[in-house]
């Protein structure tokens, strides 16, 4: 069984992720939380098509899905504009 090396700081962990080396070992998921949103709620926008093909473009970017960076976006906006508060 081959030992693998600890990480000695959060740089060097994020640069062995950021290449793909496979970091499971590496965390402990004994503390690890789960949280939930709540209730989900649906909501419909109309935006225009050429911001949906700009959200695209930076979604196919990093990678994720469309849904997915709008409600990242939104989660951040959120905790920004309570923070100002």
């Amino acid at each position: 069984m081959k030992k693998i090396k600890t990480a000695k700081d959060t740089k060097e962990f994020d640069q062995r992720f950021d290449r793909g080396e496979d970091i499971h070992d590496l965390i402990d998921m004994s503390r690890a939380k789960i949280l939930r949103g709540g209730k989900k709620v649906r909501i419909t926008l109309d935006i225009t098509e050429s911001l949906v093909n700009e959200i695209d473009e930076i979604r196919r970017t990093i990678g994720v899905d469309r849904g997915a960076l709008i409600k990242i976006w939104l989660h951040e906006r959120v905790k920004q504009e309570k923070g100002a508060a």
